[in-house]
């Protein structure tokens, strides 16, 4: 299956629901290439940024899943070009 590079960025409202966001991404560890973590306190908002390699498919499947939680948005955006294997 063909791969892809791409980010997701993950906006959440309410700390309680990380732990639940965390499972997620461990479970989907294999795409994840970095991650990066930003508290908004005085805004009241988290903001996490994942860089991701992977199909289109299972790249739609974290963002879906990570979109159905309470109090969290999350939006990919996925290169045109595929990765080339080296």
């Amino acid at each position: 299956m063909e791969k892809r590079i791409g980010s997701i960025s993950i906006l959440l409202s309410n700390r309680d629901i990380v732990p639940q966001i965390n499972a997620l991404l461990t479970e989907y560890a294999p795409l994840i290439l970095a991650r990066q973590g930003l508290p908004l306190r005085d805004r009241g908002i988290q903001f996490i940024s994942l860089i991701i390699e992977g199909s289109t498919d299972d790249i739609s499947a974290l963002t879906g899943k990570l979109g159905r939680l309470p109090n969290v948005e999350a939006k990919s955006m996925v290169a045109r070009a595929t990765v080339v294997q080296s």
